[in-house]
């Protein structure tokens, strides 16, 4: 079966440093056999999240309750990859506006565990590029590594890539190759995975587990 890997360029530049990183990333995927897409994130509209789980948790499902922009076509992407990378830019210690509207949409999967008992990102696989010019890359990637983490995804060893200097990326030879890796390895780890198990998150546990008092989700 074919991996296809998916990635996010999160930079309103595509030519700078964090779509540079990310093509390098696109190249270890190529390279290891993967059909990749590109999406620039400031070429679509993607509203922000309207938080409509907080009202009623059975609200917050693919493919999402608003509407008139492009997510939803984003989504479809996302439900048919094997493996995502997400590139941004460091913007004061976070991801750029469009990145985080794209995390914060994402939600309907996270939430569909509680909804549908499944959710459609659990068993892909997540990497991470972060590109500044000073500090904030630490604190960007293990964000996200944590709300991917919690979406399902897996992240293998080696899924992260970053800059923080002000020395032009093509200076910066170990960092290329930390982001060629990222492609490699999100690669790699979606081929083991492609026969992995139906599910990893078990909504009915608690009653498995014999604790039927506290199996009911509120």
């Amino acid at each position: 079966m074919e991996i296809y890997v998916l990635a996010f360029n999160g930079s309103p530049r595509k030519d700078g440093n964090t779509a540079k990183l990310l093509d390098y990333a696109i190249k270890g995927a190529k390279y290891e056999g993967a059909r990749t897409k590109i999406i620039h994130l400031y070429d679509y509209n993607i509203k922000p999240c309207t938080g409509c789980l907080c009202e009623d948790i059975m609200k917050c499902k693919y493919p999402c309750t608003v509407e008139d922009d492009d997510m939803k076509q984003i989504y479809d992407e996302i439900i048919k990859a094997h493996a995502i990378i997400i590139a941004t830019p460091i913007y004061w210690y976070n991801v750029s506006g469009p990145t985080k509207n794209l995390i914060d949409r994402m939600t309907v999967f996270e939430n569909m565990i509680y909804t549908d008992g499944k959710c459609p990102t659990e068993g892909k696989v997540a990497g991470v590029i972060a590109a500044g010019n000073d500090s904030g890359c630490i604190a960007v990637i293990s964000n996200l590594y944590a709300t991917l983490n919690s979406m399902g995804f897996a992240i293998p060893p080696w899924a992260l890539a970053y800059k923080n200097t002000m020395r032009l990326i093509e200076e910066e030879k170990n960092r290329i190759l930390d982001a060629a890796n990222v492609g490699r390895a999100v690669t790699t780890m979606a081929k083991l995975l492609k026969n992995g198990p139906d599910y990893w998150f078990d909504s009915k546990l608690i009653t498995k587990i014999g604790d039927k008092e506290n199996a009911k989700i509120s």
